[in-house]
């Protein structure tokens, strides 16, 4: 696919080309030789480019990634080059840093003193369907978290960048990010809990798709923590869950702060639920806020309710506000030349770096595989997993813009 954007000025016109690559990753670079070759012959017109939009995956490891990484670096320099991941351009995603660094209320908060647990969770309530060959090949470690769950959690975590709009907001975003790659200690087998879905009812279990290889282990669900060692992490595990055919679809970063001190003698022994902030990625877009509040009555006991945004209801329920899906946004930067909401080759080979070890461990068959049934929250091992770092469900609460 070719995208053309022209502008006029003076009497000069200026032609510039984003070349979108939707073909196999093995044409990659005969496809860029070829592009770079006719651009060539064709020759600058009046400060025209030439940018190129590459769709994961962008390698299958480590090794693989870093040959793609330096050959197509051979062919188109880096400000050429737009490693595209939708993730990047969802609204809520690119909400981060606005809700992040432009209220002060969230600033003190946002580090180990007050922070217990990080979950950025990621939940599909139907399985491959039919294209379970295609998927078998990843598994749900490739094809969603170290890829779409590792740049939310690089946003969630990253230290404040000097930009975060402006002409120097591309780089300073990624740079925070990379930063933040690079402080994650390597992950260990002891906190990762791999899943695959069998058959409930009238739905089918993963090895019953026909295009799923006999006997697959290929994981369709993880869990995997992960801790950041900086001064504002220490300790806090961030808590990264992927699955297919569960209870649910939604994704959203949910922040799990820390008990109120002395809350069990301030209210007399009475429950105090933790405060949570969540931002919901998909569906029903929303930012809430889990607070405690005086139940209604006679006792003073606390009640757990949420400060809520939903967007359907205070942003778009009169329809005049036009929010672009992730690829519009997306293509519209690529065409405007601001590469924030794209994956730099640093970027993507220390998250590589980071998770190769653990797929290859994988691949290797060096951890067990859980079983669990279509439509459920996942294995019980992940839920032992997640109590184990310390994360606190209160079973009572139901967010009324939906599930929990």
């Amino acid at each position: 696919m070719r995208l053309v954007v022209l502008r006029e000025a003076s009497h000069a016109a200026t032609l510039g080309f984003g070349q979108y690559f939707a073909i196999p990753p093995n044409v990659f670079l005969q496809t860029a030789q070829v592009i770079k070759q006719a651009s060539a012959k064709a020759g600058p017109r009046n400060g025209g480019f030439i940018r190129i939009i590459v769709e994961k995956p962008f390698g299958h490891d480590y090794q693989s990634a870093l040959a793609l990484t330096e050959s197509l670096g051979a062919i188109f320099d880096e400000e050429s080059i737009y490693r595209i991941d939708h993730y990047l351009g969802k609204e809520m995603v690119q909400n981060l840093v606005v809700l992040r660094f432009g209220n002060i209320m969230f600033d003190s908060l946002w580090d180990r003193n007050s922070v217990a647990s990080v979950q950025i969770t990621f939940k599909e309530n139907f399985g491959t369907q039919g294209r379970g060959g295609y998927f078998d090949n990843y598994g749900i470690i490739r094809d969603i978290m170290q890829n779409h769950l590792m740049q939310v959690m690089a946003l969630v975590g990253m230290d404040t960048p000097m930009q975060v709009l402006g002409a120097a907001s591309s780089n300073a975003i990624r740079d925070a990010k990379v930063a933040l790659i690079k402080s994650i200690r390597p992950i260990s087998l002891e906190d990762v809990v791999l899943g695959q879905y069998t058959k409930s009812g009238d739905e089918l279990g993963y090895l019953d798709d026909p295009t799923v290889p006999k006997g697959s282990t290929t994981p369709t669900f993880a869990t995997v923590v992960m801790y950041v060692d900086n001064h504002r992490w220490e300790g806090v595990p961030f808590i990264m869950r992927a699955g297919k055919a569960l209870n649910e679809r939604k994704a959203e970063v949910r922040m799990q702060l820390r008990d109120v001190p002395g809350s069990s003698r301030i209210f007399n022994a009475y429950p105090t639920p933790r405060n949570e902030l969540v931002v919901r990625l998909q569906p029903d877009e929303a930012v809430y806020f889990k607070t405690n509040i005086k139940a209604p009555g006679l006792h003073t006991e606390p009640q757990q309710v949420e400060l809520n945004l939903s967007y359907n209801s205070r942003l778009y329920a009169d329809g005049d506000v036009y929010s672009p899906d992730a690829y519009t946004r997306l293509i519209l930067d690529v065409l405007t030349g601001r590469q924030a909401g794209f994956v730099r080759s640093d970027e993507l080979l220390e998250a590589w770096k980071l998770w190769d070890p653990l797929l290859k461990a994988v691949d290797d068959g060096l951890l067990p595989v859980h079983l669990y049934e279509y439509g459920t929250r996942g294995p019980q091992a992940s839920q032992d997993l997640i109590e184990r770092c310390g994360y606190t469900r209160n079973v009572a609460y139901n967010w009324q813009g939906g599930s929990t």
